[in-house]
């Protein structure tokens, strides 16, 4: 049957005030710097030309772009490194709050770079907008889970995706050459970046801090049943207080965890492994391949140069469908089934393109990368199993250590890909094939179901099944970290 629970209207609006000027940004920034790409360059030859009096290099060109293009994702792992420290300083609002300086800085630097002819304000704003991101994408989902009641944990978890998907369709859409694709628009449509930010510090401030780590991590139990009531309502704030209370008493007097500290306690092994493997997992299993491979695709199955863009726009409006739908399914289905089951369309969708590649199939080339895009959003489980696998003290040091994993596997399947492709050829997604098997047998051994469970029983639960699974997962779990990651 179809279930879905439906959320207070202020929690509701509290999702959508932590998603706009959070995940959403991450995905906003990725499709957003897409459409300028033609003209920055210019911007960049031409100013080379007056400043050195020579044209660059195609080399040179290629190189500063390039910078320019994946230096958010150095941004991105310096912000997972330091958001789960800040959110335990400053609290998840707080954070989430703070990090939009981030946001309005890199808006004012790429802005000026074409009045000011410093195309390195280019090169730091996209490192600030990658340090906003890396930031959110560690706290967003932190404070999410910590907000959200046991029965609606998967479906407010889910609302990562939904934000990140929603981005990348927006910066998709307002890169047309009807709105802000046009060349004299490009310094405007890279600072477009503060708009989000602007409304997240418009909104999120009439939200209440997470209740957990204000009665866990503060003491404040007054703020903490006050938020409570505001998000979930009077008739329901006591059984969510209840077990808060409990998680509360089971870590009396221990402190939050560093990074480092969680390899050194070995109750948590396997929930480590876990968020290493998944977190991997969800950069190297192919979709970025996919993003990185689009216009080739698109070429292929015969859309001419002009039209890709629209096409593009199709796809990013598949995943968002998509990620709505898992959104309502995913406290239904559970999380294992989920992201098991999207594992699964991403192997088959692997086998497709390889026959479709190798034999040049063109009319269903575009279809299986629609395919591969629409299926169920395993990033947004990957973050919820973050939240649910680890108690309070641990949580923002889990999430520090999955940003740093999944912004480094972003980094690597971008520098290696071409050199995969170049080598393999058409063979290239077997190697992705490999990798969503491997996860797969992973999920199945080792990971447990955690839809309505809280978070103790998640815990007590995790480690009653590692000592009956011990002897197969042991193996298991050592040929996929080495394999995947």
């Amino acid at each position: 049957s179809f279930c879905l629970q439906l959320p207070n209207k202020s929690l509701l609006l509290a999702v959508c005030a932590a998603g706009i000027g959070g995940t959403f940004q991450y995905g906003y920034n990725i499709s957003v710097i897409n459409a300028p790409t033609a003209y920055v360059q210019d911007f960049i030859n031409q100013t080379w030309s007056k400043r050195y009096q020579t044209q660059i290099s195609d080399d040179g060109l290629t190189l500063l772009w390039s910078t320019i293009v994946s230096i958010f994702t150095l941004g991105g792992l310096t912000g997972a490194m330091i958001g789960g420290t800040l959110s335990v300083r400053v609290g998840r609002k707080g954070t989430l709050l703070t990090n939009n300086i981030f946001a309005f800085l890199a808006a004012l630097l790429m802005g000026l770079s074409y009045p000011t002819g410093l195309f390195e304000l280019l090169i730091i704003g996209r490192f600030i907008s990658g340090l906003n991101a890396g930031i959110s994408i560690c706290v967003q989902p932190l404070y999410l889970g910590e907000i959200a009641p046991t029965s609606l944990r998967g479906a407010m978890g889910m609302g990562t995706s939904i934000f990140i998907t929603g981005g990348i369709f927006t910066g998709q859409v307002i890169g047309l050459r009807e709105l802000l694709g046009k060349e004299e628009y490009w310094p405007i449509l890279l600072s477009t970046t503060c708009i989000p930010a602007f409304l997240q510090l418009l909104i999120l401030p009439w939200f209440p801090e997470s209740p957990r780590y204000l009665l866990i991590d503060k003491g404040d139990e007054e703020g903490c049943k006050k938020a409570l009531k505001q998000l979930h309502g009077i008739a329901d704030c006591d059984g969510e207080r209840e077990d808060i209370e409990k998680e509360r008493n089971n870590l009396s007097g221990l402190q939050a965890k560093k990074p480092w500290e969680l390899f050194a306690d070995r109750s948590l092994r396997w929930q480590v492994l876990t968020i290493i493997l998944l977190n991997a997992a969800q950069q190297l299993n192919g979709i970025n391949a996919i993003y990185f491979y689009a216009g080739y695709v698109f070429k292929q199955s015969g859309i001419p140069t002009d039209k890709i863009p629209y096409a593009t726009v199709g796809t990013g409006a598949c995943e968002c469908i998509t990620a709505l739908t898992c959104g309502m399914l995913i406290d239904c289905l559970g999380r294992k089934v989920l992201i098991m089951g999207g594992y699964t369309l991403m192997a088959i969708c692997c086998i497709l393109f390889t026959l479709t590649l190798t034999f040049q199939l063109r009319l269903h080339i575009s279809c299986n990368r629609d395919f591969f895009c629409v299926f169920p959003h395993e990033g947004g489980v990957t973050n919820i199993l973050t939240t649910e696998l680890f108690t309070q003290n641990s949580r923002p040091a889990a999430y520090m250590l999955a940003g740093s994993v999944n912004w480094s596997s972003f980094f690597f399947i971008g520098l290696v890909f071409p050199f995969i492709v170049l080598g393999l050829k058409q063979y290239c997604f077997l190697v992705f094939l490999v990798i969503c098997c491997l996860v797969i047998i992973y999920i199945f051994l080792v990971v447990p179901e955690t839809k309505n469970k809280t978070f103790l029983e998640i815990q007590n639960e995790f480690q009653s099944s590692k000592k009956r699974q011990i002897g197969c997962s042991d193996g298991a779990g050592t040929i996929l970290l080495s394999t995947s990651i």
